[in-house]
């Protein structure tokens, strides 16, 4: 039974592993910033249980801590990159409204 249970880790490792590279994909092509940033998200928590079936794998706890490292770095790197997210939205709409606003003194003065 031990062994089966083995390789089923095994084998969901290495799915959650194609899954991830995938992620990978869809953050490099991603046709939208939104997109990458949540491939990112995905990214890290793909790696998180990969980390943790790899202890149960393994049979070793110490590693669960190196997930949960690695789930709060993950976490922070999803929040600054939204942050960015939110400064280039916000750039961009405000251009935008410079750009309407110069059109509408056109449009007033003609």
């Amino acid at each position: 039974m031990e062994k089966i249970y083995s390789s089923f880790f095994l084998i969901c490792i290495i799915i959650i592993t194609i899954l991830t590279f995938a992620c990978l994909v869809r953050a490099i092509i991603g046709p939208k910033l939104a997109d990458r940033i949540m491939a990112v998200n995905m990214i890290g928590t793909m790696t998180i249980a990969i980390i943790m079936l790899l202890s149960v794998y393994l049979q070793e706890t110490s590693i669960l801590d190196v997930a949960l490292v690695y789930a709060v770095i993950s976490f922070v790197a999803v929040i600054v990159l939204a942050q960015i997210y939110i400064g280039i939205y916000h750039e961009i709409r405000v251009k935008k409204q410079k750009k309407s606003k110069k059109e509408s003194t056109v449009n007033d003065h003609l």
